[in-house]
């Protein structure tokens, strides 16, 4: 059974046509990053707008990559996300699984995600603790099976994605943050700086990333009084990344023993951090598992790939499912009512 996946959940349109016996066979991506970076952020009429410029021709483009005319079922993410954006995606779905008289399917974005390192080689197996960090989304879950989730643990604020993007427009720089700020913290010493590790000692598995935040403000503005703030642009990234690495990493750790559980899987735009990476690896005594980099950021295959797990829920096309809210946990295992 082959299923084209579409995602177009926020400044990323993503296509892919995802096989059950020969896995994936073809997958392409175009990213809104520079329409947005002027504005120092996603508009999301920008984003709405790219998407239908995008989306058909990728869809063509992904289908002759993979050397089929129609795809047996389509997959869209039908949230959470920038409803405009989803609303594209999903008409688009729907459409063409009414031209091609096949069945049509909304994946939960963050189930993408989550699912996405097993498109490697070596998949984990169930049951495993899934840390899922975005710029949206920070949450710890217990992983049982398909569709089998609970919750254990979320951010009270920011995201820690959220998070590197406002630190990295504070040390002016640019649009995406996340990324340049990583590159900025390789040059950087993270010791100058004693920044807090939110949530240290703190019953549960929720997170927080305001407080840390404030305290980047402070040590940025007392750089400025300083005349400083040029030299030292670099170690208080390196100070902000280890701190958000280690409140990562501290709740993860805390959740899996407490659980149990020998697998962590890592899953997000974030997830492509290579200190995240590093550390949780030489912290964990159990085994830690990432999509590969092109699968960290949002992408049609996690879509396509999810929409084939759950085509026993694929049906006719009709109402578009846009939600801008979803919770992960009132998913249930294919062919069990939500």
């Amino acid at each position: 059974m082959n299923v084209l996946g579409i995602e177009t959940s926020c400044d990323e349109t993503g296509v892919a046509v995802y096989d059950t016996e020969q896995g994936l066979l073809a997958h392409r991506l175009h990213s809104q990053a520079d329409l947005h970076a002027r504005y120092g952020g996603v508009v999301p009429e920008i984003a709405s707008r790219d998407h239908v410029r995008r989306l058909l021709p990728l869809v063509r483009e992904t289908l002759a990559d993979a050397g089929l005319e129609r795809p047996d079922a389509v997959a869209y993410t039908g949230g959470p996300g920038l409803v405009g954006a989803l609303m594209v995606g999903g008409a688009a779905a729907n459409g063409l699984a009414l031209g091609w008289a096949c069945p049509v399917v909304a994946v939960h974005h963050m189930e993408g995600h989550l699912l996405a390192p097993l498109l490697e080689p070596e998949p984990p197996g169930y049951p495993f603790l899934s840390l899922l960090v975005s710029g949206g989304h920070t949450m710890l879950v217990a992983v049982a099976g398909l569709g089998d989730y609970r919750v254990l643990g979320t951010t009270l604020d920011d995201a820690v994605g959220e998070a590197f993007d406002k630190t990295a427009k504070l040390l002016d720089l640019g649009y995406p943050g996340g990324p340049a700020l990583a590159a900025l913290a390789e040059r950087g010493d993270a010791t100058r700086h004693n920044l807090p590790r939110p949530m240290r000692g703190k019953p549960g598995f929720d997170f927080s990333f305001s407080g840390l935040k404030t305290a980047v403000i402070l040590a940025v503005r007392e750089a400025e009084q300083r005349g400083a703030v040029d030299a030292e642009r670099a170690d208080i990234a390196a100070a902000f990344q280890q701190a958000a690495v280690d409140a990562l990493i501290g709740r993860t750790l805390k959740a899996a023993q407490a659980q149990g559980l020998a697998r962590i899987v890592v899953a997000g735009g974030v997830s492509a951090n290579t200190l995240l990476r590093a550390e949780l690896v030489r912290r964990f005594d159990g085994d830690v598992y990432y999509p590969r980099l092109a699968f960290c950021t949002d992408n049609g295959a996690m879509i396509a790939f999810a929409g084939a797990l759950r085509s026993a829920e694929a049906a006719k096309a009709g109402p578009i499912t846009a939600r801008a809210r979803w919770a992960l946990d009132s998913l249930r295992p294919p062919g069990r009512a939500s």
